[in-house]
């Protein structure tokens, strides 16, 4: 099938590469030209595992394409909308400027016939404002979720864990479902569960799951918050736990807690659309899960300044990790950063290292010292934060190594993705989130 992708950042450009990659013809659509000039060379312009593999055989075989012409989406009979929904700046909405923005510049392309898929993370009743704005081009608008986990981006696209697709009532609904079970066909066939609701339920799914995904975190870090005051152990907590089916070990990581570029805004954009729909009160405990894991950055901080003996001034601090998560560069809302930010700002001398991610974060945050090499990073540091669970750190970095490389044997891990008998055999001081 012939499919448009409006919007290559990282949902896009890892979606119109995926679909290319099960044999559809793709362009990809972006306003950014050096974007669009990276990806038509067939460079990924982000790390994600795999990506650039499927990026450099969908350019080779002439099935993807992009460009910055929204014009050559013409002739497509399914436009995926792949842009970003961030936070507003005067608030704590989503701000649905590039969804318009994308629709807008699609709608003089449409043909009687094609589907509108969007994939944008929106506030409940977007996709039905949007419908009515595509409706008189005789296209159908279908919502379709991304449920992508960074680091495992292109395997969640083609082989998905289910499909959820929001299409109108009638055979218009049926037909859009129909044109969708193909554009899946791989998925399809593997007997994927193929969900089909309305346009409300579609968007909650997404959001919806990530509130949850959220909560779980949080609950656990505020059991930490308990294990801290009474010397309880949060990890022999969780794990004891997990155990129950009804709660599952999954996502019951303590720690600094989470970050990137969807579960910290969505929840917030979640919580402001409820407050829009009289319905404040369903979701008020997100403000409570949100303020839970910015808690836990402060606390990691904290531990780190205990541990230099209560003050970080000319101290030597490196910083393991620099992305929000492993297998990614992504640093949007990266507790990792968030912690460096602090600990300089307390008057440490900061050095942060990382697999992927330096080059970004050395865009947003250059007055940060940075250094490509573990080693290098931690020689001669007074204390040394692990706040990325890279294999890098938590299962290649020998305690007895570092321990040759540091001034003082002090380790806070902020990810608790350390082994604390063997860092303390060696020596180290450890110090965990939620851990006696």
């Amino acid at each position: 099938m012939k499919l448009s992708v409006i919007g290559c950042g990282y949902l896009g450009a890892v979606h119109a590469a995926a679909m290319a990659s099960i044999g559809h013809e793709v362009v990809g659509i972006d306003v950014d030209s050096a974007k669009i000039a990276s990806l038509t060379r067939g460079e990924a312009p982000f790390f994600e595992p795999g990506l650039q593999e499927i990026l450099t055989e969908g350019v080779a075989s002439g099935r993807l394409r992009f460009t910055t012409e929204t014009s050559e989406a013409k002739g497509a009979q399914v436009h995926f909308i792949g842009v970003g929904t961030p936070q507003k700046r005067n608030g704590k909405g989503a701000d649905l400027t590039y969804v318009n923005a994308a629709v807008d510049a699609l709608l003089p392309h449409l043909s009687p016939g094609d589907i509108v898929a969007g994939k944008s993370t929106v506030p409940v009743g977007t996709a039905e404002a949007l419908a009515e704005r595509v409706a008189p081009t005789g296209a159908t608008l279908v919502w379709n979720p991304e449920f992508l986990r960074e680091g495992f981006a292109v395997q969640d696209t083609i082989d998905p864990d289910r499909l959820v697709a929001g299409v109108p009532e009638g055979p218009e609904g049926e037909r859009a479902e129909g044109i969708l079970r193909e554009v899946y066909h791989t998925a399809v066939a593997k007997e994927t569960p193929f969900i089909v609701t309305d346009y409300a339920t579609a968007e909650l799914v997404k959001v919806a799951a990530n509130a949850f995904l959220a909560t779980k975190i949080s609950f656990i870090n505020a059991m930490a918050e308990i294990a801290e005051v009474t010397g309880a152990d949060v990890t022999q907590l969780a794990d004891a736990i997990g155990h129950d089916a009804r709660i599952g070990r999954r996502f019951l990581g303590a720690g600094i807690g989470f970050g990137g570029g969807c579960l910290p805004k969505d929840i917030r954009a979640f919580s402001a659309r409820a407050e829009e729909l009289g319905r404040g009160e369903s979701v008020a405990f997100l403000h409570e899960v949100d303020a839970i894991n910015l808690r836990r950055r402060e606390r990691a901080v904290t531990l780190v300044v205990e541990a230099l003996g209560g003050s970080a001034v000319g101290k030597k601090v490196t910083v393991l990790g620099a992305a929000f998560k492993p297998h990614s560069d992504d640093i949007r809302d990266s507790p990792a950063l968030d912690a460096a930010v602090r600990l300089r700002g307390l008057g440490a001398n900061v050095v942060v290292t990382d697999p992927e991610a330096i080059d970004n974060a050395r865009r947003v945050h250059p007055q940060l010292a940075y250094e490509r090499s573990t080693d290098e990073a931690l020689r001669d540091a007074d204390a040394v934060l692990v706040v990325t669970e890279w294999d890098e750190y938590r299962r290649e970095l020998a305690p007895e190594r570092a321990a040759a490389l540091v001034r003082t044997q002090t380790i806070v891990d902020g990810r608790n993705c350390l082994d604390p008998k063997q860092w303390r055999a060696a020596g180290w001081e450890y110090r965990g989130m939620g851990r006696p």
